[in-house]
């Protein structure tokens, strides 16, 4: 089975306020990605995905898997 960040303790995903915040729509970032716009959506909403997927929107977003994965509410 592909590895999912989900399976390995839920860790959340900021991918939606680092879209916006780089003023991305879902449909720039599925031309950026290549990742489908389901799949987005369903990372935004869901807080899970594999870790081919995360690391194909860092690449697009200009960020670390890190900072895409990171849990804000440890800060």
């Amino acid at each position: 089975w592909p590895m999912s960040f989900r399976n390995y303790g839920g860790i959340p995903m900021n991918l939606k306020s680092i879209r916006t915040s780089k003023r991305l729509s879902v449909p720039d970032l599925v031309k950026l990605s290549g990742v489908p716009r389901r799949t987005i959506q369903e990372v935004e909403n869901r807080d899970d995905c594999r870790v081919s997927t995360a690391i194909k929107l860092a690449d697009a977003l200009g960020v670390s898997l890190e900072e895409l994965c990171r849990d804000t509410k440890e800060s």
